[in-house]
């Protein structure tokens, strides 16, 4: 942190180093002052004489930003060049001590990953942060005043990289020096933690304690960019009338109408915003959004893709072996619409190669993937191939989260579940947890399709009831369809056998497998129950044992199938094969025919 003089930001301190002439003509100037500037005026015969009661009442009347301009440009007028530049060195120190606080934020969140993956991320976040850099430098000047760029990308798909990577590449003068004195990122955990309040603790949360430079922030608010991240998961309100939204930073409001007073500008007017948001957030989005807005789209290209296989596996002909088979699969191509679920795919189509296997035929379905990928990273460097963290734990962590809504966890939620240090630590290393990116001294699944495998399985094992601390008190939801798709395919004979001989477990099927069926049965006829199909035979897609699909099938009369993706037509073409009494189907389609 930047060394600084306690007379810095001290008014009195300035207003003492004025002679008596020059203190009379601040007084006269004042108020002239103020018009030019638009700010309601002090009456001049109730300005105090004396400097200390002066220094009370501006700082009264004032916001600290207001002040410091008004002080400024007086000073300029006197002229006080001495004072002056005092300011400026303060301003100064603090954009440095600004940028050395991201620095060091960034360095403590920094996340090994493997350096393939790191190699493919560092190139894409460099060309989206080039396209950031030409939209704010190549808007129209009437555009730019309160421009907003949204980032519409899924989940994992890099959206936080991107945004780490643009502080980065800022912080260290490599990008918008000469546009931006300040950029504050703002996480949606930052804003919903916070029921009510002031911009002022929600921008310096990084800043020592009584530290913060709140004047010299918004001295100049065209030059500030707010990253907003996970615009979707913030708690937003659109029914604030104008009257009611916040124009004074130091006035304490409710959090959505801080939020919108910051959206509309009646708070820092003239900043400019870059926010990132889920396809699923869009509707906020095309609320928000004006037309002289800009809107990126993050997307996993099919060049992107065959980079990044062509990275991980080295060998072309293994790398080509792998992309195509992705490429004819619906569900292998979805999921390698993100980095992360691109490497933990490669890891399993690799383990299969080096045990010579025929890709065709061993990698089908999402939970061959899981399966691989799992008994790769979980037996990596052990010996007798047993695994080196207890597999049991990581289920019940990841089952216990789901049905509590807890996806980032505390170090004791990890030891509530048998874990130790040491088992975290690896843990990290094989990259099935990371720490989270918003929440300090917690830590997250690296995706939350792993979370929601994981948590299937911990639904076949013998596990103890934990009831992880954090989420004490939450109330638990329903079993998430991922999870029902992947203990079906769990059944499958074949896939459990390489489970458990790869991890050492016995995984429990005849109670799971006759609940499957049942409620599958009861389904079948009951569409009422569930709306359509389609979730169903997702199931039983990843299952694919004949006897078992025809002994499911072999009860529906009827069938609605809602048909949103190709995952959803390539899954509804296969089990309709086993529908022998179907007499009844009916057929929704969206969208899936449009160019891809």
């Amino acid at each position: 942190m930047a060394e600084s003089d306690s007379s810095d930001s001290d008014l009195l301190w300035y207003l003492e180093k004025l002679s008596r002439k020059e203190c009379h003509s601040l007084r006269n100037q004042l108020g002239q002052e103020c018009m030019e500037i638009g700010l309601p005026p002090i009456p001049r015969l109730e300005l105090s004489e004396e400097n200390p009661h002066l220094a009370n009442q501006l700082t009264t009347f004032y916001e600290a930003q207001h002040l410091w301009n008004l002080m400024y440009n007086i000073f300029q007028k006197i002229p006080r060049k001495d004072l002056c530049e005092k300011i400026n060195a303060r301003r100064n120190r603090n954009k440095e001590a600004h940028k050395m606080l991201i620095k060091k934020k960034l360095q403590e969140e920094r996340c090994l990953h493997n350096r393939i993956h790191d190699i493919f991320c560092q190139d894409m976040i460099l060309e989206l942060v080039n396209k950031f850099d030409f939209v704010f430098r190549h808007v129209s000047s009437e555009a730019v005043k309160a421009l907003n760029v949204f980032l519409i990308g899924q989940e994992a798909s890099g959206k936080t990289m991107v945004l780490r990577g643009a502080l980065f590449e800022w912080a260290n003068g490599n990008i918008w020096a000469d546009m931006f004195s300040y950029v504050i990122h703002l996480s949606s955990h930052d804003i919903n933690q916070m029921t009510s309040g002031s911009l002022v603790p929600l921008i310096f949360k990084d800043w020592p304690k009584g530290q913060d430079p709140i004047a010299d922030i918004l001295s100049e608010p065209q030059k500030i960019l707010f990253i907003l991240e996970d615009l979707d998961d913030v708690e937003l309100s659109f029914h604030i009338g104008p009257q009611a939204l916040c124009t004074d930073s130091r006035q304490q409001v409710s959090m959505p109408i801080l939020v919108a007073s910051l959206l509309t500008r009646k708070l820092a007017p003239g900043c400019r915003f870059l926010i990132t948001s889920r396809p699923q957030g869009q509707p906020v989005t095309w609320t928000i959004m004006k037309k002289t807005d800009m809107l990126m789209a993050l997307s996993f290209s099919h060049e992107k893709r065959h980079k990044y296989f062509t990275l991980f596996f080295k060998d072309g002909q293994r790398a080509e072996a792998a992309f195509q088979l992705v490429q004819r699969n619906e569900l292998f191509l979805h999921l390698c619409q993100a980095p992360i679920l691109c490497w933990v795919t490669c890891v399993a189509l690799q383990r299969q190669m080096n045990q010579g296997a025929d890709l065709k035929r061993s990698c089908q379905t999402l939970t061959d993937i899981y399966t691989n990928f799992l008994a790769d990273t979980l037996t990596a460097q052990a010996a007798h191939q047993q695994p080196i963290v207890p597999l049991q734990s990581l289920c019940s962590l990841a089952l216990e989260g789901l049905l509590h809504n807890t996806l980032h966890f505390t170090e004791e939620d990890l030891r509530s579940v048998g874990f130790t240090q040491a088992d975290v630590s690896t843990l990290q290393t094989l990259e099935i947890l990371w720490p989270s990116s918003h929440l300090k001294g917690h830590y997250r699944f690296i995706h939350s399709k792993v979370q929601e495998f994981c948590a299937a399985v911990a639904f076949m094992l013998p596990l103890a009831e934990h009831g992880i601390p954090s989420a004490w008190g939450r109330c638990k939801g329903k079993w998430e369809r991922p999870i029902i798709a992947s203990m079906f395919g769990l059944l499958n004979k074949k896939r459990r056998k390489t489970f458990e001989t790869a991890l050492g477990c016995h995984l429990l099927t005849d109670y799971v497998s006759q609940y499957l069926l049942t409620e599958t049965r009861c389904f079948g006829d009951n569409l009422k129950a569930i709306g359509h199909h389609t979730p169903l035979l997702h199931g039983l897609f990843e299952n694919q044992e004949e006897e078992y699909m025809k002994w499911i099938l072999d009860s529906f009369s009827e069938a609605n199938i809602y048909v949103r993706d190709h995952q959803d037509l390539m899954v509804s073409s296969y089990c309709l094969g086993y529908c022998q009494h179907l007499q009844k189907l009916k057929l929704s389609i969206q969208n899936i025919f449009e160019k891809r």
